[in-house]
């Protein structure tokens, strides 16, 4: 298994983060390389909410099926996808730390496919540099609102 940690402190209130990371909608506009949300389920937000997203991956798009597997209301969410022969299980935790709001995200990956065992640790610096970004534009977002 593999594990990513990135962290900001965002000057916006808890609350704001939160709805930015939790509704895919809201997310899905804060993060320029999404470039498509198709909802699978009738329910758009919220436990049990399961979506395709595409993505611009370094010039490719790639698309993923995500699941809302947990979610405590100004807290944290977890996504849960099953694409390359991995599993990954994404977590976004949010705290009131000194007048800011400190985000934590969390991605655990299991490759379970042979050749995904030997890539996962090839590509980990790609998925991280592009976790980072994806957290530097919610911190944009949400501190200039």
């Amino acid at each position: 298994m593999s594990r990513i940690t990135v962290k900001k402190q965002i000057n916006a209130p808890l609350d704001l983060v939160f709805r930015t990371v939790a509704d895919i909608r809201n997310f899905s506009e804060v993060i320029t390389d999404i470039t498509n949300i198709h909802f699978l389920t009738d329910k758009k937000y919220g436990l049990g909410t399961r979506f395709r997203e595409t993505r611009n991956m370094n010039g490719r798009m790639a698309e993923t099926e995500l699941e809302v597997t947990e979610l405590k209301e100004y807290e944290m969410i977890r996504l849960i996808s099953d694409a390359g022969g991995t599993r990954w299980d994404s977590v976004f935790k949010v705290k009131e730390a000194n007048g800011s709001t400190q985000l934590i995200l969390e991605m655990k990956a299991e490759p379970y496919k042979f050749l995904s065992k030997l890539t996962l640790p090839l590509i980990k610096g790609v998925i991280k540099k592009a976790l980072e970004s994806d957290m530097s534009a919610v911190k944009r977002y949400c501190e200039s609102q």
